[in-house]
């Protein structure tokens, strides 16, 4: 599910919850990925 923290003010308060104040951040099985970081992506994904 994505998640428009421009658009919805409760997903952006949820980011800043999680303690992230940038974006963006990807959360995989509650593992979080800040940035984009293809490699750790596709191995939590198993692809």
């Amino acid at each position: 599910m994505d998640k428009n923290i421009r658009e919805d003010q409760e997903a952006m308060q949820e980011l800043i919850g999680m303690g992230y104040q940038s974006t963006p951040v990807t959360l995989i099985d509650g593992e979080a990925i800040v940035g984009f970081d293809q490699a750790r992506i596709e191995k939590l994904l198993g692809i």
